[in-house]
């Protein structure tokens, strides 16, 4: 299985050509954040997603920020440069291992200084190196999977230059539109012919550039296409071999693949020349990574120590995640199921009013699928036949595309202006974008578990939840949608805030509910016979889940980073800092529960190291499951081995009713647990 995107979205975005919700080829392209494609079987497009969202009403629903976003890109909600795109005023980002903001007249970047403390590990914004290119206005004018084009606009609106900043890469280029000079607030010394530069603070940056710098250093003239690369050097590397490879990135093309054992990544990172460029590396690739000439120092960043590369891609692979609907009871003996079909039935029971929004709705639809899934493998017919009906009249009404028109809940339009699809009512800043993944998940699982229990449901529900898909995994050139909203090839993980209107860039906090909407949105790629979907979304499943293990469960302790961090488990990862925090709870257990939420059958990615296990736990729970997450906790510490699977059953199966989770069930509780053992 394997996929290649030239992934560039630029200002002359031509519509009414192929999505598919994975580029079946390689080719250059001028979409909306996405990749070109060709139409091939299983893969959507336009026109027949078009057909569905004409349906749908037309309705932004919630407040759409100001925007500094050239003419015909598709706004890049959930990305890690989303803070320059939207609101009143750009915020700082990090394309590691710099930070970089935009000002008035120009725009600053540096490396970061990371300071770890027993709760937070930070390297925000640091403002080392200011460009005053004499603008008055700044927009994106073209992105893709890794890099981002920046045109700095006179007053009159003409375009004075054009800056590229990429993950991974520790330049920073501005190519002249015209002639012009630079200032620079900082003052650089010549060190080699066209390489200049100066101390700030710890680090030496250095400046590469055919333009002329001005006696007192202050300032940079440039020709007409002319350009100028600053980078920082590390400081166990030298100026020299570092600027040898200060060329510019023009942007970046993506290629993946989704095999039995690995899913693969590589970044290619183009430039206008034939020399290998600087790629700065993070631990997760470091695992796997290919590239074999990391020989030129490192960075520190609140990921953990970065290598310093010069190569013209950089590749890596992450353990395949099986995308999986269903718990193996095969093993269970008789007693086990007798009591699992008992619990079956008490939960179908006790099965309360769904509620109307896309996430606590979604979870409660998660729920009865999950049921469904235990019923059917149990041979409990009665309660099948009660959970598929009633999860099927709920689909039902989900996916009615015209009854937003009518109704306030339980149904989605579609937001033309933002371009993505909205559940009534929001929730969470859904409207705004946020969570998407997490919401549509939920909605993708039960979906796939309600069309393999009942098939001739899928002809009903598909072009609705088709849209969902599309929402989270476009790619090609669409009008309707951006490509991959949210996922980040480069971090391997996604992004929740849709504006993200923080000065820490973007932040994701629950990275097991990303990893469940790429089992869900897999899974769906199965029962839809949509193999290209399947592979984009396996290919993301393992990226997820490799990235959740690495920055969120199960860090490599012995990284400088973490020396005075003093918890097993980060709650809430930032593009600027790290925090043990979540957005709703200052507990402990609220702060592993959401990178656990909502163990699905696909979770087991979350085992390793039994006592990584036993002391994330134990943090959590000081030996009492009666709190918040209490079922998930359970569920985690079964992957402890099977002594610590016992023990878990024996509490679960007296754990207080208003522990278990509104998304879990105890028949699933238990059954999880079991398969554990």
């Amino acid at each position: 299985m394997k996929n290649s995107t030239l992934t560039r979205a630029t200002g002359l975005l031509a519509v009414g050509v192929i999505v598919s919700l994975v580029a079946a080829c390689s080719g250059p392209g001028t979409d909306a954040g996405g990749s070109s494609g060709s139409a091939s079987a299983g893969v959507l497009s336009d026109s027949t997603i078009g057909a569905t969202i004409a349906k749908l009403p037309q309705n932004t629903v919630g407040e759409v920020p100001v925007t500094r976003l050239a003419h015909g890109l598709a706004p890049p909600t959930n990305r890690w440069f989303s803070g320059l795109v939207f609101g009143e005023h750009p915020l700082p980002v990090f394309p590691l291992p710099l930070s970089f903001g935009l000002t008035d007249t120009g725009f600053t970047f540096g490396l970061p200084e990371v300071t770890t403390t027993p709760d937070t590990i930070t390297g925000g914004n640091t403002p080392s190196v200011t460009i005053d290119a004499g603008a008055r206005s700044s927009e994106i004018t073209a992105y893709d999977d890794a890099s981002v084009t920046i045109a700095h606009k006179s007053e009159s609106g003409s375009t004075l230059g054009s800056t590229v900043i990429a993950e991974g890469s520790p330049l920073v280029s501005f190519t002249a539109a015209k002639k012009l000079t630079l200032k620079l607030g900082q003052k650089f010394s010549p060190a080699g012919k066209g390489v200049y530069s100066a101390k700030v603070g710890k680090t030496t940056y250095g400046l590469r550039t055919a333009g002329s710098l001005s006696k007192d250093g202050s300032g940079v003239s440039l020709a007409e296409g002319a350009t100028a690369t600053w980078f920082p050097v590390p400081t166990d590397g030298t100026l020299s071999a570092v600027a040898a490879h200060a060329v510019p990135v023009t942007a970046v093309k993506l290629d993946y693949t989704s095999g039995a054992s690995t899913a693969s990544t590589t970044l290619e990172y183009s430039t206008a020349t034939t020399t290998d460029t600087l790629i700065a590396t993070l631990p997760h690739q470091q695992k796997s990574m290919t590239t074999p000439a990391c020989t030129l120092g490192s960075f520190p960043s609140i990921y953990g120590t970065m290598k310093l590369c010069a190569e013209k891609s950089l590749s890596w692979t992450s353990p395949t995640v099986k995308s999986s609907d269903t718990l193996d009871l095969g093993s269970l003996d008789a007693v086990q199921k007798k009591d699992l079909t008992t619990a079956v039935t008490q939960d179908v029971a006790q099965t309360a009013a769904l509620p109307a929004d896309t996430y606590f709705g979604g979870k409660a639809l998660y729920r009865l699928a999950n049921l469904l899934m235990l019923a059917d493998q149990l041979g409990d017919t009665s309660a099948a036949k009660t959970v598929s009906a009633k999860l099927s009249e709920a689909l039902g009404e989900w996916t009615d595309p015209t009854r937003c028109k009518s109704n306030a809940e339980r149904c989605f339009v579609y937001d033309p202006k933002t371009k993505g699809i909205i559940g009534l009512p929001a929730s969470f800043g859904s409207d705004q974008f946020n969570d998407h993944n997490f919401h549509y998940g939920y909605f993708l699982y039960a979906a796939s578990v309600a069309v393999s229990h009942d098939p001739a449901l899928r002809t009903k529900i598909s072009p609705v939840m088709n849209l969902l898909a599309a929402d989270l995994a476009s790619s090609g050139d669409s009008k309707y949608f951006p490509d991959r909203r949210g996922f980040d090839a480069y971090a391997g993980h996604s992004w929740a805030s849709g504006y993200s209107p923080f000065a820490d860039g973007n932040n994701l906090e629950s990275s097991s509910e990303a990893v469940n909407a790429w089992n869900g949105l897999a899974l769906w790629g199965s029962v839809s016979d949509n193999s290209a979907l399947k592979k984009e979304a396996s290919w993301m499943l393992a990226s997820e889940a490799a990235s959740a293990r690495s920055y969120w469960t199960d860090f490599d302790t012995s990284d400088p980073v973490y020396a005075d961090y003093t918890h097993s488990v980060v709650a809430l990862n930032w593009g600027g800092k790290r925090d043990y925090s979540t957005w709703f709870s200052a507990d402990a257990n609220a702060k592993l529960g959401i990178q656990l939420i909502p163990m699905s059958p696909a979770s087991g990615y979350l085992g390793g190291d039994p006592k990584r296990i036993a002391k994330s736990v134990s943090e959590a729970t000081s030996g009492d499951y009666n709190k918040q997450f209490g079922d998930y906790l359970l569920m985690y510490a079964a992957l402890g081995g099977a002594d610590q699977a016992k023990s878990a059953l024996a509490t679960a199966r007296d754990l207080p009713e208003k522990f278990i989770d509104d998304g879990n069930s105890r028949s699933y509780l238990l059954a999880w647990i079991m398969t554990r053992r």
